[in-house]
């Protein structure tokens, strides 16, 4: 990615048009918040864009690949009036679901972060595959990023906070004693 300067939310004209039209998009409900992420994040040329060059190109990925292009073509329409999109973007929707199960892993628990490299997009960040840390939090059930991103269903899974020392993450004695936190889904995690 390309570095932009700092203290300005949009660097050329055109910019605020990208965020407006991929708002607009996603409130008709071809994709959900998962599949805009999974497709900004697997970009062939992610690293070659800036920020708004990312979410055009992820735009346009994601209407070409919901068919809205074919005739014919009528996404839902909803209105959302301009006075009304800074609260309901503040708002967002709901993330949290009911358990259906107890959480497998309580605080305190050690466990071992999966080290398989998927084939589909995952919020598993590769510094961490692997590695062996320490639950320090239970988040509850949410939606679970894998399968939604990829038109799966919502598959509600725990979300825990795993603690890592600085030394497993980066395999060196560090200058300081430090954690490295991560929130990492049930089916991310093993018995350690």
């Amino acid at each position: 990615m390309i570095p932009e300067p700092e203290g300005e939310l949009f660097h050329a004209p055109w910019e605020p048009r990208v965020m407006a039209l991929t708002l607009a998009m996603g409130a008709t409900g071809l994709w959900n918040i998962d599949m805009s992420r999974a497709a900004r994040e697997t970009l062939a040329h992610y690293r070659s864009l800036s920020y708004y060059e990312i979410w055009l190109a992820a735009l346009e990925k994601l209407v070409a690949d919901s068919g809205a292009l074919q005739e014919p073509a009528t996404p839902p329409l909803r209105v959302l009036r301009a006075e009304l999109v800074a609260a309901t973007l503040a708002r967002g929707s709901p993330f949290t679901r009911a358990p259906s199960r107890p959480a497998r892993f309580a605080v305190g628990d050690r466990v071992r972060m999966r080290a398989d490299q998927p084939t589909h997009h995952t919020r598993l960040p590769g510094y961490a595959r692997g590695k062996i840390g320490v639950v320090t939090r239970l988040h509850g059930v949410h939606v679970f990023p894998d399968t939604n991103a990829s038109g799966q269903g919502e598959c509600p899974q725990w979300l825990y906070t795993i603690a890592f020392e600085e030394r497993e993450l980066w395999g060196e004695e560090p200058a300081q004693r430090s954690t490295v936190s991560v929130d990492a889904f049930e089916p991310y995690l093993d018995p350690f």
